[in-house]
Order: C-alpha cells, then structure tokens, then sequence
C-alpha cells in the first residue's frame, strides 16, 4: 500500500491513498484526518486503507483524483519522534576522517543515533530555506521506517514486526556547523535542519524481494544539479532496521509514529559514488590529498529516487529540492 500526505491547513496534511503507478490518489480522511491518526489506530485503519488501495488500483474506486506530488508534504509532516542512525559502517569510517574524531568504541556492535527535530519535515518538492552558505549545506540520502508503537526493551524481532511504513529521507547537514555540536557531547541542534521526505510512504510488501533482513536492498540515486553523483545500494547497511529501533526502545517507549532513519547510504566501492557532499570531500582527501567538491550554494538543486535493482523506479517518488537564501523582514 502507498499512502501520503497533501498540503492543507491542518499542520499534519491530508491522508490519500496512491495507486500503486503512482499516477492516481483517493480522499482517505473519512478513514483518518491523517497518517498519524492512522498509526495510532494501525490494526483497524490498515484494512480500511487497503480496501482503498485494492479498488484505486482495479479502477472501481469512485472520486479518484490525479495524484501530484508537488502537492505534497512529508508523508509525515510532524511526527513524534525522528530518530536517526548511522547505520552504514563504511559512512561512519570517512566521517571519522572528515571530522578528525576517534573512533567510536563498539561501533561496529552498538549503533549510533541522534534525536533530531521531527516537528515540521518537509515536503518532497519544497525549496530549502537555510540561513547562510558559509554553514556548509549538504544533503544526506538515506532510508527510514516508521514505526508503530514499540516497547521499552522490545526486541530487534519484535521490533522488525511494528515497522508499519517505508521512507525515503533527505537529512540535511550543516557541516561547518556539525565538528563543535559534537565536541559539546550534548549531540546535533543546529548542523541538523528539518529533514525532507520523497512523497509517498509504502508498507514492506510494496518492496517485494528488496525488503529483505529489515534492510531496504535497494539504488538510492542522487544527482545534484542534473549531474550524477552516487546511487549507493542499501544493502550494506550494517545494523537492520529492526536493531535499530530495538536500540532506540532500549530504556523508553517509541510512540506510534516514530520514525527511524538508517543514516547516509553508503557502500565500500568508489564506484556507487555518495548520497553526501561531506563523503565525497573526504574520499578526495584520502586520494588526492585535498577536497574539491564545495558545499551547496543557495539556487543549487539536489535530486533522490530509490531505484530497484532492475533499473525500475522505486515506490517512494522523488525528493527534487532547491536551496535558498532565508529572507529577513
């Protein structure tokens, strides 16, 4: 099933139903206002939706509208929780060189998370409104779940059984801001704006095989400013999905809603390219010595899409944002 989000006036937008090519949608807010309220109530809102689903995708769905992701917010435009990962080893190593900081012991046996900011995401079309250049704006491609509600002390299996829905994430990064955040010991606020999510939110099945170990096995293609810059695939991600949020509930409970992120896809061959401008720079630095590729410039523009391993679009739609410049009055 593909649900997301339109603009309104209501801070959570409008719940629809999108058909499975993407090209249709129907009204499902006689069902819940929004996907919030459907994951609160997920065991008797998820039939109701999928009876949506089933009749948009056969053509017998009455009221079917075109289905326009320009129009769209996040899936999740507020959530209760943004809880982000680094879940891709080979990222968490070149970060270690682009930050000059020790290694992270039990890094490999522990994950490492942060809270984020969860409290206005944005939508996939959205320009990126960022206050200053010299902060180092670069985006982050990665995937997330969300989740239904999770128990302290749940397991990584249990835990894999309440992902309710499948995301597509730019995390954005503000690197020049990150290196004294982190020596602070308190974590990000200010190097992590809002995060932007490609349009439409999936269940696991909609995946088929590339759902797979709680990992998403997928391309995640990114160009920036029409040029190719990485299609990492997901399938070096080191902790599951379900690890992760079995991380997270460790000594508190997860509300229904709460999404978990993996962190920046990223794999050990050169060849993928990056899903950030910060890992890119630090590969120059280890091959030739310097880094060259700059951060983002206010009117630059970055592009994601999730692609099967067939070479066929992914389930997500694409995230497709400009930078600009905040305006004061």
């Amino acid at each position: 099933m593909k649900l997301a989000s339109l603009k309104s006036a209501r801070k959570h937008g409008r719940l629809v139903v999108v058909s499975r090519d993407q090209t249709l949608a129907a009204d499902a807010s006689m069902i819940a206002p929004d996907l919030l309220s459907a994951l609160e109530c997920w065991d008797t809102r998820q039939p109701e939706l999928e009876e949506i689903y089933s009749r948009l995708n056969d053509g017998t769905f009455i009221g079917a509208f075109a289905f326009d992701p320009a129009q769209c917010a996040a899936p999740l435009p507020c959530a209760p929780q943004w809880l982000d990962a680094s879940a891709f080893l080979n990222h968490g190593y070149l970060m270690e060189r682009a930050f000059n900081t020790e290694r992270i012991p039990h890094f490999e046996t522990i994950p490492v998370m942060y809270q984020g900011a969860s409290d206005d995401f944005h939508g996939p079309m959205d320009d990126m409104v960022m206050a200053s250049e010299e902060y180092g704006i670069d985006f982050e491609g990665e995937f997330g779940v969300v989740v239904g509600a999770i128990p302290m002390g749940c397991s990584p299996e249990a835990a894999e059984q309440q992902i309710r829905l499948i995301v597509q994430v730019n995390d954005w990064s503000l690197r020049a801001l990150g290196p004294h955040e982190m020596k602070t010991g308190f974590g990000f606020l200010q190097a992590k704006p809002s995060s932007s999510f490609a349009p439409i939110a999936v269940t696991p099945d909609e995946l088929g095989d590339a759902w797979a170990n709680g990992r998403v096995n997928m391309h995640l293609k990114v160009e920036w400013n029409g040029a190719r810059f990485g299609e990492p695939h997901g399938r070096e991600m080191h902790y599951s999905f379900g690890e992760l949020i079995a991380h997270a509930a460790r000594t508190r409970t997860l509300s229904a809603g709460s999404v978990v992120g993996s962190g920046t896809v990223s794999n050990q061959s050169r060849a993928a390219g990056s899903a950030c401008i910060a890992e890119r720079r630090v590969i120059e630095i280890i091959d030739e010595g310097a880094a060259k590729t700059p951060f983002m410039q206010f009117g630059d523009r970055v592009r994601m899409q999730a692609m099967f391993d067939n070479g066929d679009a992914g389930p997500f739609g694409v995230i497709d944002q400009r930078v600009v410049a905040l305006t004061k009055d």
